[in-house]
């Protein structure tokens, strides 16, 4: 499995989390935490675990460019616009980074395909390849918003 840091104890020491991002931004990575916060609560409501639902949002470029358009004002939800567009680049960069292998983040809940439906052809893992982050295997138990489902195909 892939891992967001590296293994080698040189090379972590040169991935410098706190004293090369917190240390620099702390106030902007407060709002953003504030964000990731609101976001759930509007995709995935009130009684559920901080989560970030892969699949209900995933325009990041078009979301980025429209956010960063009305940056340095309140977005509806009381945010700043600038703080939206952090987060979707943020976004944008870990699903590249992931493309290229890097493992997802610990709190990211991917897209299960939704069950066989009686009235249409079964769903086949092909239609959804894409969806499917680096390890997941067909069988397993996969988190959804509000439930867990079990692929059986």
């Amino acid at each position: 499995m892939t891992t967001a840091l590296p293994t080698d104890s040189q090379e972590r020491k040169e991935t410098p989390i706190c004293t090369g991002v917190l240390d620099y931004f702390p106030a902007a990575l407060a709002e953003i935490a504030k964000l990731s916060r609101v976001g759930n609560l509007k995709h995935n409501g009130p009684d559920s675990p901080l989560t970030w639902a892969r699949g209900k949002s995933s325009d990041h470029a078009d979301c980025i460019i429209r956010h960063l358009a009305e940056r340095g004002t309140l977005d509806t939800d009381g945010l700043d616009h600038a703080v939206k567009v952090a987060w979707r680049g943020l976004a944008l960069l870990q699903e590249i980074l992931e493309s290229r292998g890097a493992a997802p983040g610990r709190a990211s809940v991917f897209p299960t395909p939704p069950p066989e439906r009686i009235d249409a052809d079964p769903i086949r893992p092909s239609d959804w390849t894409a969806m499917k982050p680096p390890g997941y295997k067909v069988g397993e138990e996969h988190a959804a918003p509000a439930f867990l489902l079990k692929v059986t195909q």
